[in-house]
């Protein structure tokens, strides 16, 4: 069995300051490994905190897909933590060179030499660990981007992370049996690179998804409710849409 855990919704600057819903990361567990994606503001607490509680010692490693401080706040910490502060090399981190090696990199560079493996994610990049395989995609988004494209116990499961909608994206993620779309806004805005709900109708039509799940929310996505967003899409594509909330657990 495998699992995809939702520590947190939060997307956009107001809805993580306020916390109105929390901004922790997404855990990906299959038979043989844990990894955090995304490990925004609040993942350390929340991995304790979750029923049941994640150990942080069954955490393998993470995927972080761009330095945005609402996906990698907690990076460190938790690199820090599985690899018990240095006294034993552990664990993977699958991420940008921006995150890495730019002046805006945000993984502490004392770090690396505790990890067992730093792999740089690239356009159309293939990477494995233990029973996980995924390949990455580029997206549209300001900072250096990716999505990823996860073979997960017999299932494709996608994370479409913050991007500007662009037509070449669903070729990336077509036929997923489940597509994770990070659905920041209501409606489309001049200028804001992240997806909105006539995004996802977009894929709803053209990618063939068995399954939607929305994450990631702005005020205007909180303002009109996710779950009554999911129920609309649902009833008119026949496709079923799922609204993510905070400790969400969707087994597979």
């Amino acid at each position: 069995m495998a699992l995809i855990k939702f520590l947190g919704t939060a997307g956009a600057r107001f809805v993580v300051a306020k916390q109105l819903r929390y901004s922790a990361g997404t855990v990906i567990k299959s038979k043989s490994a844990t990894l955090i994606l995304d490990p925004g503001p609040g993942t350390l607490l929340r991995l304790s905190s979750a029923r049941p509680k994640i150990p942080i010692e069954s955490v393998n490693g993470i995927i972080l897909t761009h330095i945005h401080l609402d996906h990698s706040t907690d990076a460190n910490i938790i690199l820090d933590s599985i690899t018990e502060g240095g006294l034993k090399k552990f664990g993977v981190l699958f991420t940008t060179d921006e995150a890495l090696n730019s002046e805006n990199r945000v993984i502490l560079p004392f770090l690396k030499p505790y990890l067992e493996g730093i792999f740089t994610l690239t356009h159309g990049g293939i990477f494995e660990f233990k029973d996980i395989r995924f390949t990455s995609f580029k997206h549209n988004h300001g900072a250096e981007t990716y999505g990823i494209k996860l073979e997960i116990d017999g299932k494709i499961v996608s994370f479409v992370v913050d991007t500007l909608f662009f037509d070449e994206l669903i070729s990336y993620y077509k036929n997923s049996d489940y597509l994770i779309l990070n659905v920041v806004r209501l409606s489309e805005k001049e200028g804001v690179q992240h997806l909105s709900v006539p995004d996802v109708e977009k894929f709803i039509k053209y990618a063939n998804p068995k399954k939607v799940i929305m994450t990631h929310f702005g005020m205007t996505m909180l303002k009109a409710s996710p779950e009554k967003v999911a129920e609309t899409l649902s009833d008119k594509y026949g496709v079923e849409v799922i609204a993510a909330y905070d400790g969400l657990t969707v087994e597979f």
